[in-house]
């Protein structure tokens, strides 16, 4: 290991798995942004762990720490309350070029706190490329408490990039993304393709609002293959949500958006989601802040996306719940499974504790914080939980294509069961 573990390192933060070194075994990249580099606390790492037949770590390769510091990887800006590995996102570029992404939404710029910045490792020798908002062509400027890198996300050859502190005509807080090509340009760094806030959103509630935090949550999904041998899937499929969002007089019920960039940096709106969206389940309250997590689908890239190929979760962890059950609770939290195009509310269906999800409602069981999805499932980690209900809950996407979507897990994991460890309080925090 790179670094010993220290109280509050916060190992596995985020995690995204790929295959660096190319040799058929799967690798992972694990964030720590709360580990103290030396004296400096909270600078964060990223470690790799390279896959072997025999299993991660267990083979001939050294896994190896990215950091930041004179004897890092990744630059020399080393700085308290960095949070590097804050999130990390892994993809192939259009070359066959592998990357991994990793957000530090506290790095300070010149008078400047939290700005942000982005690195990008690439390529078998691991050539690194640092950026911020003030690096050449990328929309907007740097600003204090942006956090740029505090979400990430990775499909195709195209990444995306969270701001929720972007301030937007003064308006602070309210978020923005920024959208890049994995390349490099001829300015070292990968090739920004988009940047939008809801100032340029062209539907829904595109005024943006103090707060609405847009770009909290990213997540990608790659489509639409050019015709050629072999085929290269040009689009990608952004789905990006405002937890703060107000809806009409509703504060903080919270909003999810989805795009779709071309090949051409062009961008298609397909839809503006809320809890009062048409058919949609549940109503918009206070509180929600639904799309404080999602993750997205698509289980056929090689052909044009419809409503039942790509599938879209939605985690509304600030959910009050329990009534019907006689146990009213506070921030109960649900998550929503509804399709990624076309009307959201056809055969959308609504989780929660005590109906679609094995637990009992609770204050503060933030249902929906910990999601992760394959083409197959979506999976479901309860870490705020009591020690009875903690658990990671496996959904099928669909019993048939296009629906009807899964109302209760097909496999769940618990901790002490099935060979897994007693130990652990925060059981399905993160998942891969």
């Amino acid at each position: 290991m790179s670094d010993g573990a220290e109280a509050g390192d916060r190992f596995g933060f985020s995690l995204s798995a790929y295959d660096m070194n190319r040799d058929g075994c799967g690798d992972l990249a694990v964030g720590i942004p709360y580990e103290d580099v030396g004296t400096t606390e909270d600078a964060g790492l990223v470690h790799l762990f390279y896959g072997s037949p025999a299993g991660l770590g267990m083979g001939a390769v050294d896994d190896r720490g990215l950091r930041q510091g004179a004897d890092g990887w990744v630059g020399e800006h080393l700085e308290a309350g960095d949070l590097f590995g804050y999130s990390v996102a892994t993809t192939t570029s259009s070359t066959d070029v592998d990357y991994l992404v990793m957000g530090s939404p506290g790095e300070d710029g010149t008078n400047m706190p939290d700005i942000g910045m982005v690195v990008a490792v690439y390529g078998r020798d691991y050539t690194v490329a640092r950026f911020t908002q003030d690096s050449p062509g990328i929309w907007e400027n740097a600003e204090p408490h942006d956090r740029f890198g505090y979400s990430l996300a990775a499909a195709g050859n195209w990444f995306t990039v969270g701001i929720p502190g972007e301030s937007m005509d003064q308006r602070k807080g309210a978020g923005a993304i920024s959208v890049f090509k994995a390349s490099i340009n001829t300015n070292g760094i990968p090739d920004p393709a988009w940047g939008w806030g809801q100032v340029r959103v062209g539907q829904g509630d595109s005024a943006a609002e103090a707060g609405d935090a847009y770009g909290t949550s990213v997540a990608m999904a790659a489509c639409c293959p050019r015709t050629g041998r072999p085929p290269v899937l040009d689009d990608a499929l952004i789905a990006v949500g405002a937890p703060g969002e107000d809806v009409g007089a509703v504060p903080d019920a919270g909003t999810v958006q989805v795009a779709q960039v071309t090949s051409g940096g062009g961008v298609t709106w397909h839809s503006w989601i809320t809890q009062d969206s048409p058919d949609v389940a549940g109503a918009a309250e206070a509180g929600d802040r639904f799309g404080q997590s999602l993750v997205v689908t698509n289980q056929e890239p090689q052909v044009q996306p419809t409503a039942k190929t790509t599938f879209l979760a939605v985690g509304a962890p600030g959910e009050d719940a329990g009534e019907d059950v006689g146990a009213p609770a506070t921030d109960v939290g649900g998550i929503a499974l509804m399709p990624l195009i076309g009307p959201p509310g056809t055969g959308d269906v609504w989780l929660e504790a005590g109906a679609g999800v094995p637990a009992a409602p609770t204050d503060h069981l933030l249902t929906g914080l910990n999601l992760f999805a394959t083409r197959s499932a979506v999976y479901l980690g309860l870490p705020h939980a009591p020690a009875t209900d903690r658990a990671v809950h496996h959904y099928p996407w669909t019993t048939s294509k296009g629906g009807p979507f899964s109302t209760s897990p097909s496999q769940s994991w618990r901790p002490g069961e099935g060979g897994l460890p007693l130990e652990g309080t925060a059981f399905g925090a993160t998942i891969q």
